[in-house]
C-alpha cells in the first residue's frame, strides 16, 4: 500500500473485498512497532459484529477506498483479538499466517566446529 498516506486518514473509509463486495468500515489502524508504517487495519464488518483484522501490504487504497485482495469470509474468519489494544508479536504471526502471508523463518547457520574450546589442548602438544 502506499506509505505516504496519513493512517488517520483511513479511519471511516470503506473496505472492499477481492470481488469488490462491501466488507465494512475502517475502525483503526495499527503501526508496525519498529518502523511506524500502518501494517493492520481493522475493519468493523458490520453494526453489530466484530472487527477483523487485514494486512494493508498487499491492499490497495484505489479512489478512498481500501481494496483488500482477500475473498470477505477470509477477512471476518480471522483471529479476533479485539481492537484497541497493541497487536503482540504472536497475534500479528497468526494473522499473517491466516492471511497465508508468512514471513519466512530467520536464516539458521550451519553448525560449524570452531576449534577446540579453552582449556581442551592436548597435553602432547
Amino acid at each position: 500500500m502506499q506509505t505516504d498516506i496519513d493512517p488517520r486518514n483511513l479511519i471511516g473509509r470503506k473496505a472492499f473485498d477481492r470481488n469488490g463486495t462491501k466488507i465494512g468500515t475502517i475502525d483503526e489502524i495499527y503501526l508496525d512497532d519498529a518502523t511506524g508504517v500502518p501494517e493492520w487495519a481493522a475493519i468493523r464488518t458490520g453494526l453489530f459484529s466484530r472487527d477483523a483484522f487485514v494486512p494493508l501490504e498487499p491492499s490497495e487504497l484505489i479512489e478512498g477506498t481500501l481494496h483488500v485482495p482477500f475473498e470477505r469470509a477470509l477477512i471476518k474468519d480471522a483471529p479476533d483479538f479485539g481492537v484497541g489494544r497493541h497487536l503482540s508479536p504472536q497475534q500479528e504471526l497468526q494473522l499473517y499466517h491466516h492471511y497465508g502471508l508468512d514471513t519466512a523463518p530467520p536464516p539458521t547457520f550451519p553448525d560449524h566446529d570452531f576449534g577446540k574450546l579453552a582449556g581442551t589442548e592436548d597435553a602432547d602438544a
